[in-house]
Protein backbone atom coordinates (compact mmCIF):
# COMPACT_ATOMS: atom_id res chain seq x y z
CA UNK A 1 0.00 0.00 0.00
CA UNK A 2 1.33 3.46 -0.54
CA UNK A 3 0.25 6.96 0.07
CA UNK A 4 -2.12 8.29 3.19
CA UNK A 5 -3.76 5.11 3.47
CA UNK A 6 -0.97 3.09 3.46
CA UNK A 7 0.53 5.30 6.04
CA UNK A 8 -2.82 5.18 8.22
CA UNK A 9 -3.38 1.47 7.90
CA UNK A 10 0.68 0.55 8.71
CA UNK A 11 -0.12 3.09 11.86
CA UNK A 12 -3.18 1.32 12.96
CA UNK A 13 -2.36 -2.09 12.35
CA UNK A 14 1.23 -1.79 12.12
CA UNK A 15 3.32 -5.91 11.73
CA UNK A 16 0.35 -8.04 13.20
CA UNK A 17 -2.93 -7.47 12.09
CA UNK A 18 -4.74 -9.80 15.11
CA UNK A 19 -2.90 -7.65 17.73
CA UNK A 20 -5.34 -4.51 15.82
CA UNK A 21 -8.00 -6.68 16.27
CA UNK A 22 -7.27 -7.63 19.83
CA UNK A 23 -8.07 -3.55 20.44
CA UNK A 24 -11.10 -3.29 18.59
CA UNK A 25 -12.52 -6.61 20.64
CA UNK A 26 -11.13 -4.87 23.81
CA UNK A 27 -13.27 -1.61 23.21
CA UNK A 28 -15.77 -3.20 21.95
CA UNK A 29 -15.89 -5.59 24.96
CA UNK A 30 -15.25 -2.40 27.05
CA UNK A 31 -18.69 -0.62 25.62
CA UNK A 32 -20.74 -3.85 25.91
CA UNK A 33 -19.68 -4.04 29.72
CA UNK A 34 -20.30 -0.09 30.16
CA UNK A 35 -24.02 -0.45 28.47
CA UNK A 36 -24.73 -3.18 30.60
CA UNK A 37 -23.83 -1.20 33.56
CA UNK A 38 -20.62 -3.63 34.52
CA UNK A 39 -17.50 -2.51 35.75
CA UNK A 40 -15.40 -2.66 32.24
CA UNK A 41 -11.90 -1.75 33.35
CA UNK A 42 -10.67 -5.29 33.51
CA UNK A 43 -11.53 -5.80 29.40
CA UNK A 44 -8.30 -4.62 28.28
CA UNK A 45 -5.83 -5.90 30.24
CA UNK A 46 -7.09 -9.74 29.79
CA UNK A 47 -8.06 -9.76 26.25
CA UNK A 48 -4.60 -7.91 24.61
CA UNK A 49 -2.17 -10.06 26.55
CA UNK A 50 -3.83 -13.18 25.27
CA UNK A 51 -3.75 -12.03 21.83
CA UNK A 52 0.05 -10.90 22.39
CA UNK A 53 0.40 -13.94 23.73
CA UNK A 54 -1.04 -15.86 20.93
CA UNK A 55 0.75 -13.67 18.38
CA UNK A 56 4.09 -14.38 19.94
CA UNK A 57 3.65 -18.29 19.77
CA UNK A 58 2.87 -17.74 15.99
CA UNK A 59 5.93 -16.06 15.79
CA UNK A 60 7.91 -18.56 17.38
CA UNK A 61 6.91 -21.47 15.28
CA UNK A 62 7.19 -19.76 12.26
CA UNK A 63 10.89 -19.47 13.27
CA UNK A 64 11.04 -23.03 12.98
Amino acid sequence: MSGLLGGVWDFVVGDDWTLALAVVLALGLTALAVAAGLAAWWVAPVVVPLFLLASIRRALRSRG
